[in-house]
């Protein structure tokens, strides 16, 4: 690495520095995939720096508490990047580096020089990651996150068997290449060498279809809409009770003896039968669950480490885990999903646009 945070890095709390204080992270990009991974960065002490175009990040656009959800802790320089000036100030940005995500078009990327075979001059250990959507070579078709889960099976295997697909309440794909974004920069940022790391939001979907693509390049057994019930553990899905409904994950046949007893179902001892006899498990299951609330379920099997869980809005679910929620400059977040022992981030507020300098604000 480059070297420590230095005076510009973002405060940090009386736990001490965290365990990615010494790592300098650039980030050009819109919207989540990208600014996701570096915040997640961030949250772990990294000094995050955004290369801002002149009207900002898109997601400014939004809302406040849209863009502090991406960007909390980071620095803000405004570039144009299209001129010798900002190319000029992001090779200096580049040289007091170690790592580079950007979250744009191919032909952007490449446009503005931000991928490694361009920025080397500058500084040779810096880790360069492109986070596209379909990849690098593939060209700049639009992809953003819900037409990535529709190209590749997401959104096929969501919903009813009966009605029309359906896709996640929330941006899944972006969030997730973030993730992988942010793992694949750190491993080669570990490996103490620079070079070149690509992630596409369609690799990262179709990887997380791991066992549905394996059944079907091993076995060809394609996938099946299953109304949200898992493919193979049975039951394994929600239920409708006498209020509301149940999520029930029964994986393996010690859960389903104990689930059983408590509501009084009697056969199907093995996961091998239960799958082959699916429709009557689940006639089954919803018939006993009938007899009480979700919430009552929830509190009878939770004793019994059965796992099961009512079916929360989101406002009940953040209501009951008040650790998850932290003030970030005097907005309410949810809070970094890693939790390191002697470390408790600071959660900055988000940067004004161009804070920290830049082409018009030096």
């Amino acid at each position: 690495m480059t070297g420590g945070p230095g005076p510009l890095a973002a405060p940090r709390s009386d736990g001490g520095p965290g365990p990615l204080a010494a790592l300098r992270v650039l980030e050009v990009g819109h919207i989540l995939a990208g600014p996701y991974a570096t915040m997640l960065l961030a949250d772990l002490g990294a000094r995050v720096t955004k290369v801002e175009p002149p009207g900002g990040d898109l997601s400014r656009q939004v809302s406040d508490a849209y863009f502090a959800s991406l960007n909390r802790g980071k620095r803000s320089v405004r570039l144009d990047l299209t001129t010798p000036g900002g190319q000029d100030r992001l090779h200096d940005l580049v040289r007091d580096s170690d790592a580079l995500l950007v979250n744009l078009k191919p032909s952007a990327i490449r446009r503005f020089g931000l991928t490694y075979d361009a920025l080397r001059p500058h500084n040779e250990r810096l880790v360069c990651v492109a986070l596209t959507g379909w990849g690098m070579d593939a060209g700049d078709e639009p992809a953003f996150d819900y037409v990535v889960q529709a190209a590749t099976g997401i959104a096929a295997l969501t919903g009813d068997p009966d009605g029309p697909p359906l896709l996640p309440g929330y941006s899944s794909a972006d969030n997730s290449a973030g993730l992988a974004a942010a793992l694949g920069l750190l491993a080669l940022v570990v490996s103490g060498r620079g070079g070149q790391i690509e992630v596409s939001l369609r690799d990262v979907m179709l990887s997380q279809l791991n066992y549905h693509a394996s059944a079907w390049l091993n076995d060809e057994v394609a996938p099946r809409r299953l109304g949200g019930a898992h493919a193979y553990y049975v039951p394994a899905q929600l239920f409708p009770t006498a209020d509301g409904h149940l999520a029930l994950f029964i994986t393996h046949d010690g859960f389903w003896r104990t689930f059983a007893a408590e509501a009084g179902i009697e056969g199907f001892p093995t996961m091998a039968e239960r799958a082959a006899r699916r429709d009557e498990v689940i006639a089954a299951v919803t018939k006993a669950l009938a007899a009480d609330t979700a919430v009552g379920w929830e509190a009878r099997l939770r004793p019994l480490r059965v796992p099961a869980a009512a079916v929360r809005a989101l406002p009940e679910a953040l209501a009951q885990a008040p650790d998850a929620v932290v003030d970030a400059g005097g907005l309410r977040l949810v809070g970094s999903p890693f939790r390191v022992s002697g470390y408790e981030p600071s959660y900055g507020p988000p940067p004004g646009l161009g804070e920290h300098g830049g082409a018009d604000n030096t």
